[in-house]
């Protein structure tokens, strides 16, 4: 249970580090069209096609990591593209909905055993950015598409997320999304990882349940 605390106290110092660095990102809502950093370094990885795609990926991580990372674009049918080579470990890659992320060695070996839902071969403590946000996840159910009444499903915006080698020394971590610090996603499954907002959590959405009938005309 210590070693537990003094790792969040030290992934919160890293957070803070992490708000800094971040250039004052925001999420996707109302974010002006403005020139940035991103968009500068990502001209030179391909051409005017992928250049939004690129500066899109990109955009999820400082640009101290996403200038060298790999670029990975997931088509609409599941598969990923690579959109530029990278030099320093790191893959930043968008969603086939859009949503932009970055993600370490560690993570994209998390990533791979998600993905063909295997366990995943995390030998280290791994990090990940996602500092434009998401589009929602149930927080019960790794596999989930939608919100339902009861999977618990969240919207986050700016973060970063860490993973550990044993899933299970996040035990002692709260799961709420809304407590104010680092939460945990998807706890009692060999693909809990840690939530680390660098903004206020978006408020909650209500979701109406499927088996709610309007009433009847009379």
């Amino acid at each position: 249970m210590r070693k537990t605390m003094v790792m969040v106290a030290g992934l919160l110092i890293m957070a803070s580090w992490t708000v800094a660095a971040q250039e004052k990102a925001n999420p996707d809502k109302g974010e002006p069209k403005a020139k940035s950093g991103h968009e500068t370094m990502a001209k030179g990885g391909g051409g005017s096609a992928d250049a939004a795609k690129i500066a899109r990926a990109m955009s999820a991580a400082p640009p101290s990591i996403s200038k060298n990372a790999t670029i990975m674009e997931m088509t609409a049918d599941g598969q990923m593209k690579q959109l530029r080579a990278g030099t320093n470990g790191w893959m930043c890659m968008t969603e086939a909905n859009g949503t932009p992320m970055c993600l370490d060695k560690e993570w994209q070996s998390w990533a791979d055993g998600w993905i063909n839902k295997k366990d995943p071969q995390v030998k280290n403590v791994g990090l990940a950015y996602m500092l434009k946000g998401d589009k929602g996840a149930s927080n019960t159910d790794p596999y989930a598409d939608k919100p339902t009444s009861d999977n618990k499903w969240v919207v986050s915006g700016p973060h970063v997320m860490v993973v550990l080698p044993d899933p299970a020394q996040l035990d002692a971590l709260p799961t709420d999304p809304q407590n104010g610090g680092p939460w945990v996603m998807w706890k009692g499954t060999k693909y809990a990882h840690i939530m680390m907002p660098t903004a206020p959590m978006p408020q909650p959405a209500a979701v109406k349940s499927s088996a709610t009938k309007p009433p009847e005309k009379k």
